[in-house]
């Protein structure tokens, strides 16, 4: 609970900068803040149990999220510095939103209670709405946060409406209370309909086939900064919850709801790699190559051992892979008016440092050894497979096979094709530290794993 106490402090801090003048400070000071929050967080003087009647309820998971929240913030306020050296004057805004959109994700993974978990996803969904269309005089960032908003808007009601239905059907929004309930007494049937529509709202949240619609466009449209933090940080927070969710409020797996989840999974990892085939624009390919690795994540919910522990490495895996990649695609599509592929022609020749990071990204997302990528996807088909659901696995492998061949598009374009426009070669400092340390973790946790793979276990 202090930690997100100190993160909404933090937040307020940087607004506060701003009237004194402490623009320069914002960045580094947030940074600074964000480290000792996260210190704190893993520390043992973090104290687990529950908090305000129950609101919040801190363990082992909401901890080890939270860390892996904080330090996905910290590398996407890092890049914000640059990002938004020409809107100077708002740059105490930017970090603000996303700080507050972090207060928001930690909500979501430490709830103990449905109004908690809904004002955090309500935090979150706000923060990316204004940060979509925070590039008011471009007519592509205007449309993707009306989209967003709309669509997001339609999503948090249908979460509202089965919140509503399993509070008629229980009697309570607390999670514990809810959790005795089901398991122990006979309870109305439409507490099944609101499952139903808390997990289709969530699904929606995470850009799941067939709610993934809006992903595209909004990806394409928004800025750079804000495609990078949907992405990964939005995506990760979703993905947690849900599965905190399913944990908790479905009594048991029953065949159907399983089947809804193997149908969800298969048709998000085909439709979304065989789209991403299509895709000239980066941040599209980007969008679909997310709505795949939504289906590969929602298989953790079939799974029988540690499955909390084999989201947390995907999760990790997928966040730092991408980090790494829009570190790279922030300096090449910086002042052009697309992000299409050519753009990384003969980049590999110009900047071969910058093209290593985003080679071995590319290919830790298509799941090559020895990067994070290829072991979180092992640890996760494993475990699915000795959960019986081989026909799964076979389409995850076809999947992975397929996003190769929309990995190395980029891959050779940088290393075959010659550029007609040259690169400055005046590469921002911090780009390149964000995306070589998030190589370093990214190839880290491929040699040792299970210093994230054991955390849940």
């Amino acid at each position: 609970m202090n930690t997100l106490i100190a993160i909404s402090g933090l937040g307020i801090l940087s607004l506060l900068a701003e009237i004194f003048n402490g623009r320069k400070a914002i960045v580094p000071i947030t940074i600074i803040g964000l480290l000792a929050i996260l210190g704190y967080n893993i520390s043992p003087y973090n104290h687990l149990g529950t908090f305000y009647n129950n609101m919040m309820f801190v363990d082992k998971f909401s901890v080890a999220f939270t860390s892996l929240f904080i330090v996905v913030t910290i590398f996407l306020i890092a890049l914000s510095h640059e990002f938004y050296k020409e809107q100077a004057t708002k740059i105490s805004d930017y970090v603000a939103i996303k700080v507050f959109l972090l207060a928001g994700a930690v909500a979501m993974v430490s709830f103990g209670n449905l109004s908690m978990f809904f004002l955090g996803i309500e935090v979150l969904s706000i923060s990316l709405y204004v940060l979509a269309a925070s590039n008011r005089l471009n007519l592509r960032s205007n449309e993707a946060g009306m989209k967003y908003f709309l669509m997001g808007s339609f999503a948090s009601g249908i979460i509202l409406f089965g919140i509503c239905l399993l509070y008629g059907a229980t009697g309570s929004f607390d999670l514990m209370n809810m959790y005795q309930i089901t398991h122990s007494v006979n309870y109305p049937q439409w507490y099944y309909i609101g499952i139903i529509f808390l997990v289709i709202g969530m699904l929606f949240k995470i850009a799941t086939v067939p709610f993934h619609f809006w992903a595209p466009d909004v990806y394409e449209g928004s800025p750079a900064l804000t495609t990078a933090t949907m992405s990964t940080l939005a995506k990760i927070v979703a993905m947690a919850a849900l599965y905190k969710i399913s944990i908790l409020l479905i009594p048991t797996q029953t065949y159907s709801f399983q089947m809804i989840i193997v149908c969800v999974a298969i048709a998000s990892m085909i439709v979304g790699n065989i789209m991403a085939l299509r895709q000239n624009n980066v941040k599209r390919m980007f969008a679909f190559s997310g709505i795949s690795h939504a289906g590969f994540m929602l298989m953790v919910l079939l799974i029988l051992n540690n499955s909390a522990g084999v989201l947390l490495y995907y999760a990790t895996a997928y966040a730092v892979a991408g980090i790494a990649f829009f570190a790279v695609v922030l300096y090449v599509t910086k002042g052009k008016d697309n992000e299409t592929i050519d753009l990384f022609n003969g980049f590999g020749k110009t900047h071969p440092l910058l093209a290593a990071v985003l080679t071995a990204s590319l290919l830790s997302m298509a799941g090559i050894p020895i990067l994070s990528g290829f072991f979180a996807k092992f640890f996760l088909l494993n475990q699915v497979l000795l959960s019986g659901w081989t026909v799964l696995v076979i389409v995850a492998i076809i999947s992975s096979i397929i996003s190769v061949g929309y990995y190395f598009k980029i891959i050779l374009a940088m290393y075959t094709k010659d550029s007609e426009k040259d690169l400055p070669n005046n590469i921002p400092f911090i780009y390149q530290v964000v995306a070589i340390l998030a190589l370093v973790i990214n190839i880290g946790l491929g040699l040792y794993p299970s210093i994230v793979y054991n955390l849940l276990g």
